[in-house]
Order: structure tokens, then sequence, then C-alpha cells
């Protein structure tokens, strides 16, 4: 799913003109990143969090020349499912799980 198609989904849901919808997920993801930026950790129960995690500073190689390369500190995104979110897109992976109908066979009369 793209974010043009997380907007038509918002729009055609609530009801709401796509203009309409695509002001509510870009003040979504706004106030994601502002949070990140800041240093917040933001946590949607039933969904996940969104944190940054602390990468060290490494030397590391050039592929194409194979030179030492300093790579600098950094800090990078991080998003943790919760066990709702894992638990609902796993329910369909399930073995013996009957997804889309009735799993007992009917012979033909």
């Amino acid at each position: 799913m793209t974010k043009a198609d997380l907007i038509e989904e918002v729009s055609r849901v609530v009801e709401m003109t796509r203009k309409e919808s695509e002001v509510i997920v870009e003040a979504i993801f706004d106030s994601i990143v502002r949070s990140l930026r800041g240093g917040d950790k933001i946590e949607i129960r039933g969904f996940g969090s969104f944190r940054t995690r602390q990468r060290q500073s490494r030397v590391g190689r050039n592929p194409k020349t194979g030179t030492r390369v300093e790579v600098p500190a950094k800090k990078i995104p991080y998003f943790k499912p919760s066990k709702e979110l894992k638990d609902v897109v796993n329910a369909g992976a399930k073995p013996g799980s009957s997804e889309g109908g009735s799993s007992e066979e009917v012979s033909p009369a």
C-alpha cells in the first residue's frame, strides 16, 4: 500500500474528499516525524511503537573501490509491532484456519 492508496482508503471509509483525507494523513505522518526528530517515542496501542535507535560510527568499505570509508554515528527510525498486530497478521497463516469460508467439503448430489 502506498501513501496515495492510504489517502484513498481514508477518503472512502470516512466519506471525505480526497483533499481532506490527504491533510489528515499528512498531519499524522508529520506528527510522527516531528516526535522522532525530537527524540520522543510514539506508542499506538494495538498497532506498535516508533522510536529511534543510535548507530555507532564504524569503518565500512566502498563496494566499488574497496577503500575504507568512515561511516558517522547516526539515529535511525525503528518500528516495533505490538503483539496484537503480530497476531492479526499471522491469523491467516496458521495451519487449519478457515479463512474465506467453510473448510468442510461438499459432495455433489
